[in-house]
């Protein structure tokens, strides 16, 4: 009935009184109660609700008096009415009641979502503004009072619309069916407003039109919209091309109606307020997104150059650093590089557990930081390697300061640090080459540092062992120790990863001591039963190791040395990552160094033909990553001066390529 009594005009007269005196008012009236209703069953947004179907019931109360006092010869007189009174305390009410929605359903926004919504209600305002007041305005006439009635609603229209817009804004332009709804019932009832005041001032109103049923729609809107469950809170974000298309848009109609006043010279006062406030909201909107887009390139780049646990900078800040510094530095200003790493972190990670490494860490990293504040800046190399770098700083005493910062011990544990330093511009100007050469000094300290260490004592003790029982096998453990500590560096293994791998590589046939000397050197291929004989040797040398407490994390390596990475090695058939990267790194380089040396059984060939099996059994026998890794050390160019005789001794093993390979061995 509502839809053709306002789109045709069906039933006359009669039935447009029952329309107008009934139906309208019996839906206007059941609106405000069920959005009342709704406010009475709940409890967050019972405020809220309660104002919106206050507002309501002031409009239904207000089209009452308006039909029963007003509707007749006073309709166009202009003057206000209790009715008048009624209809604003609408605007009134959904204003308070919008704010309290947006309150209630949305946390921490974002300045940039407040402004995109205001920007929004502005700009669409600012055309309102500019189409609907002229017309208004010019037939107003000169009554004070018929002005104020004119302009009155508009004014309020264009209010809402901006706080309407304002709250899809502020959902992030994800408004959802609840806002969605109350969106659309503002919508409605601000165009039947605008078309009625604009038809009546132009004296074009025709009654019993479309018009009229937009107002009982938008009330029936909010009454849906009041039944529908609202979704969780949840914070608004927008970042794609929502995020400039609003204040573009918005910025665009308020340039519009500046040229368009310019040139019909027909701007109102509150138009031309608008569109400056939309100009000057969207400049806020641009210096705020500047500001962020700012903080937000310095928080990147700070992340970039900071460790994150301890906050010192990182690897890629030192070298910036570095390079500076190798730059500016000079024999009246010299600056000093300190590498250090620690001794006994991974034991104490495997016995009090990360979370306590971490923490140890940070204690460190403070302590060092605050030792060299004054001379120079900390860094965290990654793991448990730091660095300093230092401006004049070649006093012994600020080194051994430094030295002593990275040092804790408690009950169980004892931590302590190697480090190697260069000065800067006398030893290197280079920073690759200083960083290199502090590296070098680091681990050749290190080393010397453990010599009377009760691991090194008993390595030795067993080597020698070893050599005596088989002196022709020394150079073999030797290139494989050498071969798989320059393999391990280059993936990445640092600490006592690095040196477990060493002793590993070193005494991962240390086993063959238990094994008879007929299988061990049978010029001919070994039986079924000689092969089992032969395949117990890493679980022997696993026993032989675990005897030493501290050899225990070596041991573990040398029983998986000869696991192949299909799952088909021996003893315990391993696949894969199952097999630790130390003792894939060991079957790697112990298969090379095999092949290309003079056995009992089988001659030795040449390099490249060893690396071309190497390459056509990864995957299969070998890790993949670990032959290319492997390879890949082979070809650098490098020498250490420092171990001079190990570069000799593996040259005349393995040719040049391998010699390379020694300029790895601490």
């Amino acid at each position: 009935m509502l839809v053709l009594h306002t789109t045709v005009g069906l039933g006359g007269a009669r039935l447009n009184e029952l329309f107008d005196d009934g139906v309208y008012n019996v839906l206007m009236f059941g609106a405000s109660f069920a959005v009342l209703a709704r406010a009475i069953t709940l409890k967050a947004q019972r405020p809220a609700w309660l104002m919106m179907g206050a507002g309501l019931l002031c409009w239904s109360l207000g089209e009452v008096y308006f039909t029963l006092f007003v509707e007749g010869p006073t309709a166009a007189s202009g003057s206000l009415s209790p009715a008048d009174a009624f209809y604003i305390a609408f605007y009134l009410c959904v204003y308070t009641a919008l704010m309290l929605l947006l309150g209630a359903h949305l946390r921490e926004l974002h300045v940039n979502i407040w402004l995109d919504g205001l920007i929004g209600g502005l700009g669409a305002a600012t055309l309102g503004a500019a189409v609907v007041l002229p017309p208004l305005i010019s037939h107003a006439g000169g009554d004070v009072g018929s002005t104020a009635v004119a302009l009155a609603y508009p004014i309020a229209d264009l209010l809402l619309l901006i706080f309407t817009i304002a709250a899809l804004g502020m959902t992030g332009w994800r408004p959802g069916r609840v806002w969605l709804l109350i969106a659309a019932s503002m919508f409605l009832s601000a165009i039947a407003d605008s078309t009625y005041l604009y038809q009546t001032a132009t004296h074009a109103y025709q009654p019993d039109t479309w018009i009229e049923g937009l107002w009982p729609a938008a009330a029936i809107l909010l009454a849906i919209a009041a039944w529908t469950p609202w979704p969780r809170p949840t914070r608004r974000r927008v970042e794609d091309w929502r995020l400039v298309s609003v204040p573009a848009a918005s910025l665009l109609a308020a340039l519009g109606v500046f040229i368009y006043g310019n040139l019909h010279h027909q701007l109102t006062l509150p138009a031309l307020i608008l569109a400056t406030a939309t100009v000057l909201v969207v400049s806020a909107r641009l210096m705020f997104t500047v500001r962020e887009n700012l903080a937000m390139l310095v928080g990147s780049r700070r992340l970039a150059l900071t460790d994150p646990l301890t906050g010192l900078g990182n690897r890629r800040q030192l070298m910036e650093d570095l390079k500076l510094a190798c730059l500016l530095g000079s024999a009246s200003e010299p600056w000093q590089l300190v590498l250090y790493d620690l001794n006994g972190f991974k034991r104490y990670n495997d016995t009090f557990g990360h979370p306590a490494g971490d923490a140890l860490l940070e204690r460190l990293s403070d302590k060092l930081s605050a030792i060299v504040a004054e001379h120079g800046t900390a860094y965290r190399m990654g793991g448990d390697e730091f660095c300093v770098l230092m401006h004049a700083a070649g006093e012994d005493p600020l080194v051994a300061a430094s030295v002593a910062a990275l040092s804790e011990r408690g009950p169980g544990f004892s931590i302590g640090a190697a480090h190697g330093e260069v000065s800067i511009p006398a030893e290197g100007s280079d920073s690759a080459a200083v960083l290199q050469l502090a590296d070098q000094r680091l681990y050749a300290r290190k080393d010397q540092t453990r010599e009377g260490s009760a691991v090194l004592q008993l390595r030795d003790v067993l080597l020698q062992a070893f050599r005596e029982r088989y002196p022709e096998l020394h150079e073999h453990q030797r290139g494989v120790g050498a071969l798989a500590l320059a393999v391990g560096r280059r993936m990445s293994l640092d600490g006592e990863e690095l040196d477990v791998l060493a002793r590993a590589a070193e005494l991962h046939d240390v086993g063959k001591i238990a094994i008879p000397d007929a299988i061990l050197n049978k010029a001919g291929p070994l039986d079924e039963v000689e092969w089992q004989f032969m395949h117990r040797h890493t679980i022997l040398g696993e026993r032989i190791l675990m005897a030493a407490s501290a050899l225990r994390p070596v041991a573990r390596l040398v029983r998986a040395s000869h696991e192949r990475f299909d799952g088909h090695g021996y003893p315990d058939g391993l696949k894969g990552e199952e097999i630790p990267l130390g003792a894939r790194i060991i079957f790697v380089c112990d298969a090379y160094d095999a092949m290309t040396s003079d056995r009992a059984y089988s001659p030795a060939i040449a390099p490249a033909a060893a690396i071309k099996e190497l390459r056509a059994c990864a995957g299969t026998q070998f890790d993949a990553e670990v032959v290319d890794a492997f390879i890949a050390t082979l070809a650098e160019p490098s020498v250490d001066a420092e171990h001079g005789e190990d570069a000799l001794a593996l040259r005349q093993r393995h040719g040049d390529a391998v010699a390379r390979t020694a300029s790895k061995q601490r």
